[in-house]
């Protein structure tokens, strides 16, 4: 790792990045290499705003880092870089200071679900 950057020079790709690299790697001969960067960062771009809507419940947001990390930040400032979605969870518990539930009614309201409890009424 760059000490300077916190650049990871040997790349462990995560799976919610490998159907990019797959779909890279099967390309035909005359693919555009700038073409594959741009899909990859759309793709993460569009996954950092998804993640966003859950993490807002909590306090926390997080910003895409130079197309290969990630940055959790809370509202008292509190930072830290997260190597891939799947890091990022333990470390959002970590900064929001409790377990982060996915079934919590208010945040599945807030998202636009039905409530859980409401399902269990209607038995």
């Amino acid at each position: 790792m760059c000490v300077l950057c916190g650049q990871d020079f040997v790349a462990r790709v995560h799976w919610t990045d490998r159907h990019v690299e797959d779909r890279a790697r099967a390309a035909v001969p005359g693919f555009d290499p700038v073409a594959f960067q741009g899909d990859r960062r759309r793709d993460r771009a569009h996954r950092v705003v998804l993640t966003n809507e859950v993490l807002r419940h909590y306090g926390l947001r997080v910003d895409d880092w130079s197309g290969s990390k990630y940055v959790l930040r809370d509202r008292k400032g509190r930072s830290e870089i997260i190597q891939d979605l799947g890091s990022l969870w333990p470390a959002a518990a970590k900064l929001a200071g409790r377990t982060l539930d996915p079934l919590d009614p208010v945040l599945r309201q807030m998202l636009g679900g039905e409530p859980a409890f409401a399902a269990a009424d209607s038995g």
